[in-house]
């Protein structure tokens, strides 16, 4: 057992899904929840401040998202464990999420006592996943997906887009207008594109794209 109260930070951008939690794990005697954030961008700096033993991380917010979040905040307490609350259990959030350095990876159907176990193992280092997930990781350690390699398999529908349009050389503003969505979100997806495929810069990201055959000189 902790000697002392396990310290939570709840990532979410919906605050009646925060205020929700909150009320519930401070039931628990062993749970402490030091900081609630609304952004990844939050979840960063809440992390640098507070050090919490773990953070239940939602994944899908605007600007920085849940996975990129999961990757900075391991880099910058590596001792945090990530548990995964959400509602998607796609490939394209389960891998990329794992990869970041999630401890586990919940849906958002769970019972709050199986959440309250869910942290406290990982608080221990244990990991838990839905059985769902659990599912699809046993099938891709088992070469059970049927498709050659796909180097942009992590890659939502959204960020293809933006990087396709990077290849062809938009700028942000560019991106913005073109997909009708603001720079922030364009720099958000930017920022995934480029831990995803662990690339440098735009140029990287610009230059894969086409080496990859992303895009093509014919249009």
């Amino acid at each position: 057992m902790y000697s002392r109260k396990i310290t939570i930070l709840i990532v979410d951008d919906h605050e009646v899904v925060r205020q929700g939690l909150k009320a519930y794990l401070e039931t628990q005697p062993d749970f402490k929840v030091v900081a609630e954030a609304s952004s990844g961008e939050e979840a960063v700096e809440a992390a640098m401040e507070y050090l919490p033993d773990v953070v239940l991380m939602d994944l899908v917010m605007s600007g920085v998202g849940g996975i990129e979040a999961t990757r900075k905040v391991k880099g910058i307490t590596p001792r945090t464990q990530i548990v995964v609350l959400t509602s998607y259990y796609q490939d394209e959030f389960i891998f990329p999420a794992l990869k970041a350095g999630a401890i586990s990876y919940v849906l958002k159907d769970v019972l709050m006592d199986d959440l309250a176990d869910a942290i406290r193992k990982a608080a221990f280092g244990e990991a838990v996943l839905h059985p769902k997930i659990a599912e699809r990781v046993i099938q891709e350690i088992n070469g059970a997906k049927d498709s050659e390699y796909n180097p942009f398999t992590e890659l939502t529908k959204r960020e293809m887009e933006v990087l396709r349009l990077i290849a062809k050389g938009l700028s942000n503003a560019d991106l913005a207008a073109e997909l009708f969505i603001s720079e922030n979100t364009v720099k958000g997806h930017v920022s995934n594109i480029l831990s995803k495929l662990q690339l440098g810069d735009r140029t990287q990201a610009a230059v894969y794209a086409w080496e990859q055959g992303l895009v093509h000189r014919n249009g």
